[in-house]
C-alpha cells in the first residue's frame, strides 16, 4: 500500500520558501535512506561493512582503514559527520582506528553516491556496486591520480569480501562540461552516453555522504530552465551552495546518444542479457516517443506529489511500468521484458520455503500475479540449472533477435535524425567488433548458444549417430541426448545435425554439453568412429581451447583479428587403409611417408577438420573431405600466418587413425612447422621461394603472390621441372620438403645448393652421358643431357654461351643501374656414402683458346607472331624469311661443308638474341638465362639432327 505525504509545490517566479526547500530535501533523504537499507540488506553480513564505512574511508586518510595509499592522498567529504554506527563498524574492522576531526581544513571531496540496481528489485547476488566519487574541481592532476589509486585499493579490499565495487572518480564540473569521456573498459560506458546515464543516476542514485544533488530542488516543470533556477537558489542564498552538488538537468534525452547507448547495452548484453534488454528497450522507448519525459523526471514528480513508498518508487518497477505501457501492442516483446525483469531479480518464487529479503519477494509476487503466470512458467524460469540445450537455443534466439532489432532500429533512428552520435568512432568500432565476434554468423563459425542464459548445459548422456547405421541414407552425423537402442533414432528428437563428427564434438565442447564425465555412445554405421576416438577428440579440444569461451577483451578487439591456435583433426571417423587393416596388411614397404605411403605412394590424409581459435574468441571449423584436402588446409593456414607473421598461430595436429594416427600427425606437424619457418623466418614474410611437396606421385609447388598462397600441381618429375623452368619476377629459391624427391638425390642436391646473385651450373657424369642443370639469377631451373667425352667439351660451349649472354646483359644495364649478375659458378654432383654433394669446380671458358665456327642466332617475330630465328655462321647469314622451313637444313649443310673431317661431332650456339616480347602478353626488359637456354637447346638439337642426316 502506497505511503503518501502532502504534495510540495512552489513557483520560482512567485517566491521560494527556505522551509519548503528543506522539507523537500528531507523527503528525498528519507527515500534515499530506505533504498540504502534495502541495498545493505541484500549483502551478506560480512559484506555489509563495505557500505557501512565507505564514506568514512574517503573522509579520512587513516592507515588502519582499507585503501590507505599515501599521506598526501586527498580526503575529506563535504559536510560529512560519521554516525556512531559507522564509527563502530570502523573500529570493529580496525581496532586502532580513532576518528579525529580535521579541523578547518577544506575537504577535497564533494560527494559520494551509489547508483544502479542496489536497493531496487533488479539487485541480485550477482550485481555489482557502482560508486560515484566526486572531488572539488580544482584538485591537481597528481592528487586525482592518487585518489584513483586509493579507489582501486578500496575495490580490491571489497573484492576480498566478495563485493564487486567499481568506483568512478571525477568532478561535477567535468561532468557538466562533457569532459567525462573515459574509454570503454569494464563497467565504464565510455563516450557512449551522458544524459542517459544522468537519467539513470537521478532515479537510482543513493546518497552516501557529502553534498546533496541540487537537481532535487528544481521542480519538473522548471527542468527546461534549470540553470536559471539554480542561479536564483544560489545567488539569492536560499541554499548554501556548498551543501549541494550540481550535475545538470535532464529535460530530455538527445537523439545523438541513442546509437552509442544502444551499442553499449548490446556490448553489456553479451554478459548480462536480461539487464541489457530492459535498458535497450527503454532507450528505444525514449527514441520512438520523444514526447515522453525521462524516467528521472517521473521519479522526481512522484516525490514532489508526496509518494514515498519505496515499492512504487523502485527504479526497476518504474522502468517496467513505462515499458508495459509502451508495449501494449507487442505482447511477445512485453513477455520478454517480464522474463528479463524476473531473471534479473534472481528471486525464485516457486521454491517452497525460500527465504530472503521479504520486500523483494512481496514486490515481485505482486508483479507476477498481475502478469497471470502459472506455476509451470515460474518453475521453468526458477530452474535455470535444469535448462536443456533446446530451451537455451529458443531463449537465445529471442534474446539475440531483440538485441539485433534494437541495434538496427537505433541505428536507423540516429541516421534519420541526421545527428552525430555521442559515441566516439573508436568506441563505436570497438563495440561493433565485439558484437560481430559474439553474435555474427558466418561459414564454419561455432555458434555459442549460452551467453550466460543457463549456469550449465552439461549432459549426462550423449549419442553420436551416423545415418548409415541400420541402412540409413546419407552421410550425416546426428546428435541425440541418449540413444541406447539405434531404433529409437526414428522418434527421438535430434539436438543437432552435421556432416562431420568433429564438428558435432566441437559444438558440444564449446557449448558445455560434453565434458569428461558425460557418458558417450557412438553409433558409427559405415564409418570407423568409436567412443575412444570421441574421447580423444574431447581431450584434444579441452587441451587447446579455453573453457568456457568468454567474450574478447578490449586489448584484443583494438587489434585486427588473428588466429591464435589452429587444430588439425585428421581422418576423424575414417581409417585410410581400412581395406588392408581388415586383413592385417598395414605396411607394404619401408616407405613410411604419410603423404606417399608404402609402395603404392598412397596419401593417408583423407579428411581434415581444421579448428581455428582467434584473438576475438571465435571458434570456427572448416571440413575438408574432397579433392586435395591437405593443400586446401595449407592454403588457409598459411594465408592466416601471412596476415601477421610476427605472431604465427600454434598449429596442433591430431589423428586417431588405427595404426597410422601418430605417424600422420607427426608428418603434418613437421610439414606445417617447416612451411612456417621457411616462409616466415624472422617474423617477416612471406619470403619469396617455391616449396615443393610430394603427395601420392604428384608434386605441389607452393609460392606466395603478395600475401596469398598459391599451389600449382604437376604430374611427375618431368612436369615439376617444366614448371620450375618458368620465369620469376624475383629470386625465388626452390625448397624441397624433407620427404619429397627422395629418389632424385642429384636434383635435391641442386636445389639445396642454390645461391642468389649468380648463375650456377651443376653437372653429373653417368657413364657416357652427362646431366646438366642451370639455376639462373632468379632461381629458375633448366636441365638437359649431353654426351660426355670430357669436362672440357661438356662445359666449354655452355660457359662460352653464358659469358656472351652475361656480357651483353652487363653492357645493357651498365648505364641504368647495378648489374643483375656477373658470375657463373660450376659444381659437380658426386655421391659418397649414400649422400649427394655439390663440389665446386673452377673452370672458365677464357682458359680455352677460341677456335672453330661462331654460330649465332637472332630471334624475331614473323607476321603471325611466332618466334623464328636468323642464324649467322661466322659472317654468313641465313635469314628465316628467305629460307623458311629449309633454314635448319641449309645451315647444317653449310656447317658440314666447312668441316674437314667426315666424323660427326655436335655444333653449339655461341650466342643467342631473343626478342623482349617473347611472351605475347608481356614485355620483358630483361629475359632470364633459362629462357635463353631453352631456345638454345632446341636450336642445337635441330641443327645436330640435320648434321647427322648430312653425314
Amino acid at each position: 500500500m502506497s505511503r503518501h505525504s502532502p504534495a510540495i509545490a512552489f513557483d520560482f517566479d512567485d517566491g521560494i520558501d527556505r522551509k519548503t526547500l528543506r522539507r523537500l530535501r528531507d523527503r528525498f533523504v528519507a527515500v534515499n535512506r530506505c533504498r540504502w537499507e534495502r541495498a545493505r540488506s541484500a549483502l551478506a553480513y560480512r559484506q555489509q561493512v563495505v557500505l557501512d564505512i565507505l564514506p568514512l574511508v574517503f573522509h579520512v586518510n587513516h592507515p588502519s582503514l582499507p585503501g590507505y595509499f599515501e599521506r598526501d592522498c586527498p580526503f575529506g567529504l563535504n559536510h560529512y559527520q560519521p554516525c556512531d554506527e559507522t564509527l563502530g563498524a570502523a573500529q570493529r574492522l580496525a581496532r586502532t582506528f580513532r576518528h579525529r576531526d580535521s579541523g578547518k581544513r577544506p575537504p577535497d571531496l564533494t560527494a559520494l553516491f551509489l547508483m544502479g540496481s542496489p536497493g531496487s528489485l533488479g539487485h541480485s547476488v550477482a550485481s555489482d556496486l557502482d560508486v560515484w566519487l566526486c572531488h572539488r574541481p580544482d584538485l591537481p592532476d597528481r592528487a586525482v591520480r592518487l585518489l584513483e589509486r586509493k579507489a582501486d585499493k578500496v575495490s580490491e579490499w571489497a573484492a576480498v569480501l566478495g563485493v564487486e565495487l567499481n568506483i568512478f572518480v571525477f568532478s561535477a564540473d567535468d561532468w557538466r562540461q562533457g569532459r567525462q569521456r573515459a574509454e570503454v573498459t569494464g563497467e565504464n560506458c565510455g563516450s557512449a552516453q551522458h544524459y542517459l546515464l544522468l537519467d539513470e543516476f537521478y532515479r537510482t542514485g543513493i546518497h552516501l555522504g557529502g553534498s546533496y544533488p541540487l537537481w532535487w530542488l528544481v521542480p519538473v516543470e522548471d527542468e527546461y530552465r534549470y540553470d536559471h533556477c539554480v542561479k536564483q537558489l544560489v545567488e539569492c542564498r536560499f541554499i548554501r551552495a556548498s551543501e549541494y552538488i550540481d550535475f545538470g538537468a535532464v529535460p530530455a534525452i538527445p537523439p545523438a546518444e541513442f546509437l552509442g547507448a544502444g551499442v553499449w547495452q548490446l556490448y553489456k548484453g553479451i554478459d548480462s542479457p536480461w539487464k541489457s534488454i530492459l535498458k535497450l528497450l527503454l532507450i528505444e522507448c525514449y527514441a520512438r516517443s520523444p514526447d515522453q519525459e525521462p524516467l528521472a523526471l517521473t521519479f522526481k514528480a512522484a516525490v514532489y506529489r508526496g509518494e514515498t513508498d519505496p515499492d512504487v518508487l523502485d527504479p526497476y518497477v518504474q522502468l517496467y511500468r513505462r515499458l508495459e505501457t509502451w508495449l501494449q501492442e507487442e505482447p511477445e516483446r512485453l513477455e520478454l521484458v517480464r522474463r528479463s525483469l524476473y531473471l534479473k531479480a534472481g528471486f525464485p518464487l516457486s521454491r517452497a520455503g525460500f527465504t530472503g529479503e521479504l520486500w523483494r519477494g512481496r514486490l515481485l509476487r505482486a508483479l507476477v500475479d498481475g502478469w497471470g503466470w502459472d506455476g509451470a512458467a515460474l518453475g521453468f524460469l526458477d530452474n535455470r540449472q535444469g535448462w536443456r540445450v533446446e530451451d537455451v537455443i529458443t531463449l537465445r534466439r529471442n534474446v539475440v533477435g531483440e538485441l539485433t532489432h534494437s541495434y538496427r532500429l537505433l541505428s536507423r533512428l540516429a541516421r534519420g535524425d541526421d545527428q552525430d552520435s555521442a559515441i566516439s568512432r573508436g568506441d563505436l568500432n570497438l563495440l561493433g567488433r565485439k558484437l560481430y565476434a559474439v553474435f555474427q554468423r558466418k561459414a564454419g563459425k561455432v555458434e555459442l548458444i549460452n551467453p550466460n542464459l543457463a549456469p550449465s548445459l552439461a549432459e549426462e548422456n550423449l549419442s553420436f549417430y551416423h545415418q548409415s547405421e541400420q541402412g540409413g541414407n546419407g552421410d550425416a552425423w546426428l546428435l541425440y541426448r541418449d540413444l541406447e537402442n539405434p531404433g529409437d533414432a526414428y522418434w527421438q528428437p535430434v539436438i543437432r545435425r552435421s556432416s562431420s563428427l568433429a564438428e558435432l564434438v566441437l559444438w558440444c565442447q564449446c557449448n558445455g554439453l560434453l565434458n569428461r564425465s558425460t557418458r558417450l555412445n557412438v553409433r558409427s554405421g559405415t564409418t570407423a568412429a568409436s567412443v575412444a576416438e570421441a574421447r580423444e577428440l574431447l581431450e584434444v579440444l579441452d587441451t587447446n581451447l579455453p573453457s568456457p569461451i568468454g567474450p574478447p577483451g578490449r586489448e584484443a578487439l583494438e587489434q585486427p583479428v588473428r588466429p591464435l591456435r589452429i587444430l588439425l583433426l585428421v581422418n576423424v571417423g575414417l581409417d585410410p587403409q581400412a581395406r588392408f587393416t581388415e586383413r592385417g596388411l598395414q605396411k607394404l614397404s619401408s616407405r613410411n611417408d604419410s603423404l606417399g605411403f608404402s609402395g603404392g605412394r598412397e596419401n593417408l590424409v583423407r579428411t581434415i577438420d581444421q579448428v581455428t581459435f582467434n584473438s576475438w574468441c571465435e571458434v570456427s571449423l572448416q571440413h575438408y573431405a574432397a579433392g586435395d584436402t591437405l593443400i586446401q588446409s595449407l592454403k588457409h593456414v598459411l594465408a592466416a600466418v601471412a596476415e601477421d607473421p610476427r605472431f604465427p598461430p600454434k598449429v596442433v595436429v591430431h589423428s586417431h587413425s588405427p595404426g597410422h594416427g601418430q605417424g600422420i600427425a607427426r608428418r603434418l606437424q613437421e610439414l606445417f612447422g617447416d612451411l612456417v619457418r621457411q616462409f616466415f623466418a624472422g617474423g617477416r614474410g612471406p619470403h619469396p621461394l617455391r616449396y615443393v611437396i610430394e603427395v601420392d606421385r604428384r608434386y605441389f609447388v607452393l609460392q606466395f603472390v603478395g600475401k596469398d598462397p598459391g599451389f600449382t600441381v604437376v604430374d611427375g618429375v618431368a612436369g615439376l621441372l617444366d614448371h620450375l623452368r618458368r620465369p620469376q619476377a624475383e629470386y625465388a629459391p626452390v625448397v624441397v620438403d624433407r620427404y619429397a624427391l627422395v629418389d632424385h638425390g642429384p636434383l635435391r642436391c641442386v636445389f639445396d645448393n642454390g645461391e642468389p646473385g649468380c648463375v650456377q651450373v651443376f653437372y653429373q657424369v653417368v657413364g657416357k652421358r652427362a646431366h646438366l642443370w642451370v639455376l639462373d639469377e632468379t632461381g629458375s631451373l633448366y636441365c638437359w643431357q649431353r654426351e660426355y667425352s670430357g669436362r672440357r667439351y661438356l662445359l666449354t660451349p655452355l660457359l662460352r654461351f653464358l659469358d656472351n649472354l652475361l656480357e651483353r646483359r652487363q653492357l645493357r644495364q651498365a648505364l641504368n643501374g647495378p648489374l643483375a649478375t656477373t658470375e657463373v659458378r660450376c659444381c659437380e654432383l658426386v655421391a659418397r656414402n649414400g649422400r649427394w654433394y655439390a663440389e665446386r669446380r673452377d673452370f672458365s671458358a677464357d682458359d680455352i683458346p677460341l677456335h672453330g665456327l661462331q654460330v649465332q642466332a637472332v630471334g624475331v617475330r614473323d607476321g603471325e607472331g611466332k618466334v623464328c630465328f636468323d642464324i649467322y655462321c661466322d659472317e654468313q647469314e641465313f635469314c628465316a624469311e628467305e629460307y623458311g622451313d629449309r633454314l635448319i637444313p641449309a645451315v647444317a649443310h653449310y656447317i658440314h661443308a666447312r668441316r674437314t673431317s667426315s666424323e660427326f661431332y655436335p655444333v653449339y650456339l655461341t650466342d643467342l638474341h631473343l626478342p623482349h616480347d617473347l611472351d605475347p602478353e608481356a614485355y620483358q626488359p630483361i629475359l632470364q638465362t633459362t629462357q635463353y637456354l631453352h631456345h638454345c637447346e632446341q636450336l642445337e638439337q635441330a641443327l645436330n639432327r640435320a648434321l647427322r642426316q648430312q653425314g
